[in-house]
C-alpha cells in the first residue's frame, strides 16, 4: 500500500532501469492503488508509493529524493521549504547543507532517499521509533534498499538466501529482531539509524536514542497538564486531515486515543472494535464502557475461526520477516471493517506501555529485583541452601514454587526475562535438529538481549526495560504488525503515543511515575483520571488475544490449515519430525492453549517459506 524503493549506484543495464523500477514500486502500490512518484538518474534510481499527503518526491539540481510517511522539521528554514515545496524537496535542502547530520532536523514518522547526482553522496534514513520500515543490501550494481521484503527482490540483482539464524531467534522471539532479515546479505535500519554512502563508503549511523532523565522533579499538575497538551496536539494533527477512525480494545491506551479524537474533531469518534464468541477472551465489555463513556460511533466485529483460514496465509505473504504474533489476525480484521465503514486513516494506541510502564511484566521484574537488594551474604549463606535443603522439595508445590523464585531471582536481567519463553521450555535440543543446530550460534538470542539491553545509559530498572522493549516490542513486533495488518487492508495508519514530543516527554518522567512499586503507569493513569471510566483505569491488561487453541479443536478448516502447514514443513529437515508427531498428535489435542502458541508459530513459518522462498521473486 506504501512505501519507498531504489538503488543507489549505476545499474548494468541503464536501459531497463526504468522498468525495473517500475516492478519494484509497483508491489509497494498493489493493494490500493496509491500513486507512485519515481526519481531517476545516472547513479540512483527512486520511488515512493502513498495515498496523498504520505508521499514526496523531488528533483534539484541532480539532487533527488523520496520520502514517505509525514515527516516534520525542527528548523525553521527547511519547515518553510517543506510547507511552500514539499518534504522532498527539505530532505534535498537539508543533505546539502547538513550531510548525514540532516537526519538530527526531521522528526515525525517517515522513511526517506535522498542522492546526489553529481558526487554521488546519498543517504537512507527511518524515523525514530521505527514506524517506517528500511531494508538494504549490497549487490554488484550498488545498494538496493526497500520498504518491503518483495519490493527489495523485484530487483534482479538482490538475492533471496535464506538466514538460518534469523529462523532460529524467529522461533525463539516469534519475529526477527533487527537488524538482521530472514536472508543472507540483507540488513534492515534500526529506529533513529541512517546509512550514509560518501566516496563509494557505505557508513551506519545513529542520528537518534532515548535520553532518561531520571531526577527532574515536577509538580504533578505541571506534567499533567504538559502530557494532556501534547497527546492532544498529537491527535488533532493526525486525526483531522481525512476520514479517521480509531482502534479501540477497552484498554487505557486506545480508550484515551479514541475520546481525544472525539474531542478535536468535535464529533463522535468513529472507533472501531473486535471480539471473540468465546469465553475468557472477549473485551468487548470494556471497549463499550469507552464508546458509551466518549459518546463513540461504535463499530464492532467478531472474528471466527473462518477469518483465521482466509487471513493467515495473506498476512504470512505480506510480512517481510516470519511472524508469529497472533494478534495480527485481528488487528487485519479490524483495519480492513474500518476501510469497509469509509475509514481513510486508523489512530493506533501502540506505545504507551512501553513509553509509561505498562506491561505486567516490569512490576513481575521489579519483585525479583527486591532480592538483589538482600545481602549477599544472606542470599548465598541461607536463602539459597534453604531451598536446596527443605525435604520434598521436588514434590511439594511450596517449596519448588520457592526454589524457582531463588532461581529467577539470581538469574541476572536480561536473561531472567527469558525464564518462560516457549522454545526453552521445551528444550531447544527436542525442538530443532541436530544439523539446524550446527549451522546457528545457540546462545544467539540471549547474546542479542543483553547487547540491547546493556546499550541503555538508563540507571534504573524499569527505563532499562523500556528501552529494551522499545526494539523488541514495539520496533521488532507490535509496530510492524499493525503497519502490516493494515497494509494488507488497504489503510494507513498511525500513532499519537509515538508522537516525538510524547517521547520526549517520557523521558523526563521519573522511574518512579511509571512503576510506582508495582503500580504500573502510575502517572498515565493519575494524569487521565475523571478522563477516563474508572473501569478503563483499573482493568487488567489483556490486548487482541485470539482464542487460537479452543478453535482449533473445533473448527475442521482451521485444525487442517494447521495440520498441513505443520506436515509440509517436516519435509524442510530443520525442526525434528518426532517432534513435529508429538505436536500434531498427542499435545495440541491434550494442551490446545499451551502447545497452540508453537503449533501457530511454526505453521506461520512454513507459510512464509512458501511465500517467500518456494515461489519466483
Amino acid at each position: 500500500m506504501s512505501g519507498l524503493c531504489g538503488w543507489f549506484g549505476r545499474p548494468s543495464n541503464p536501459e531497463g532501469a526504468s522498468g525495473i523500477l517500475q516492478s519494484m514500486v509497483g508491489t509497494l502500490s498493489r493493494f490500493d492503488g496509491s500513486p507512485v512518484q519515481i526519481q531517476h538518474g545516472n547513479r540512483h534510481g527512486m520511488a515512493v508509493a502513498a495515498p496523498a499527503g504520505r508521499a514526496s518526491a523531488a528533483v534539484s539540481n541532480r539532487c533527488a529524493a523520496v520520502v514517505w510517511g509525514t515527516p516534520s522539521f525542527n528548523d525553521d528554514t527547511l519547515a518553510h521549504v517543506a510547507r511552500t515545496s514539499g518534504s522532498a524537496m527539505a530532505v534535498i535542502d537539508a543533505f546539502r547543507r547538513y550531510g548525514a547530520e540532516c537526519c538530527t532536523r526531521l522528526g515525525g514518522a517517515f522513511a526517506v532517499a535522498v542522492a546526489d547526482g553529481d558526487s554521488g553522496d546519498a543517504l537512507l534514513a527511518i524515523d525514530r521509533m521505527g514506524v517506517h520500515n528500511l531494508i538494504y543490501t549490497e549487490t554488484n550494481q550498488g545498494i538496493v534498499f526497500a520498504s518491503s521484503a518483495v519490493a527489495l527482490h523485484a530487483h534482479p540483482a538482490t538475492m533471496r538466501d535464506v538466514d538460518w539464524q534469523s529462523i532460529y531467534h524467529y522461533v525463539h522471539f516469534h519475529t526477527v529482531p533487527g537488524p538482521a532479515t530472514a536472508f543472507r546479505n540483507e540488513q534492515r535500519l534500526l529506529p533513529g539509524q541512517f546509512l550514509h554512502v560518501r566516496n563509494g563508503n557505505m557508513r551506519l549511523g545513529r542520528y537518534w536514542q532515548m535520553q532518561f532523565v531520571e531526577d527532574e522533579e515536577r509538580p504533578f499538575a505541571e506534567s499533567r497538564d504538559e502530557f494532556l497538551g501534547i497527546l492532544t496536539d498529537a491527535v488533532r494533527r493526525m486525526g483531522t486531515s481525512v476520514p479517521t477512525g480509531a482502534f479501540l480494545s477497552g484498554g487505557t491506551d486506545s480508550s484515551t486515543v479514541s475520546g481525544l479524537l472525539g474531542k478535536v474533531t468535535g464529533k463522535p469518534a468513529e472507533t472501531f472494535s473486535i471480539g471473540f464468541a468465546e469465553p475468557g477472551y472477549d473485551e468487548m465489555e470494556y471497549a463499550r464502557i469507552a464508546a458509551r463513556h466518549f459518546k463513540t460511533a461504535q463499530h464492532e466485529y467478531y472474528v471466527t475461526a473462518a477469518d483465521i483460514v482466509e487471513a493467515v496465509p495473506r498476512l504470512a505473504a505480506i510480512y517481510d520477516q516470519p511472524f508469529g504474533n497472533s494478534s495480527a489476525v485481528p488487528t487485519y480484521c479490524c483495519a480492513r471493517f474500518a476501510r469497509e465503514n469509509a475509514m481513510q486513516l486508523l489512530l493506533g494506541g501502540d506505545g504507551g506501555d512501553e513509553l509509561f510502564g505498562g506491561n505486567e511484566r516490569y512490576a513481575t521484574q521489579y519483585r525479583y529485583s527486591l532480592y538483589e537488594k538482600v545481602p549477599g551474604l544472606i542470599r548465598r549463606g541461607v536463602l539459597e541452601p534453604l531451598g536446596r535443603t527443605l525435604p520434598g522439595g521436588g514434590k511439594l508445590p511450596p517449596i519448588r514454587w520457592y526454589r524457582r523464585l531463588v532461581e529467577l531471582a539470581s538469574t541476572p536481567m536480561p536473561d531472567r526475562t527469558d525464564a518462560h519463553n516457549l522454545l526453552v521450555r521445551l528444550g531447544i535440543d527436542n525442538v530443532f535438529t541436530p544439523d539446524m543446530l550446527a549451522r546457528v550460534e545457540i546462545g544467539g538470542p540471549q547474546r542479542l538481549m543483553r547487547e540491547v539491553y546493556d546499550e541503555t545509559k538508563a540507571g534504573s530498572l524499569i527505563n532499562k526495560m523500556l528501552a529494551y522493549d522499545f526494539r523488541f516490542t514495539l520496533a521488532d513486533t507490535d509496530i510492524p504488525k499493525v503497519m502490516k495488518s493494515c497494509e494488507l487492508a488497504g489503510l494507513p495508519v498511525d500513532f499519537p503515543m509515538l508522537d516525538d514530543g510524547l517521547v520526549a516527554f517520557s523521558a523526563r518522567l521519573t522511574p518512579e511515575m511509571k512503576l510506582k512499586g508495582t503500580k504500573l503507569r502510575y502517572f498515565f493513569k493519575e494524569a487521565l483520571r475523571g478522563f477516563l471510566p474508572d473501569e478503563i483505569i483499573s482493568k487488567t491488561k489483556h490486548g487482541f488475544g485470539l482464542p487460537f487453541g479452543p478453535w482449533l479443536r473445533s473448527h475442521k478448516p482451521l485444525e487442517e490449515l494447521v495440520m498441513d502447514s505443520l506436515g509440509k514443513l517436516r519435509g524442510r529437515g530443520f525442526v525434528r519430525s518426532d517432534f513435529l508427531t508429538k505436536l500434531m498428535g498427542t499435545h495440541l489435542a491434550e494442551h490446545p492453549g499451551y502447545y497452540g502458541t508453537m503449533a501457530w508459530v511454526l505453521m506461520m513459518l512454513e507459510l512464509w517459506f512458501q511465500h517467500h522462498c518456494d515461489r519466483p521473486a
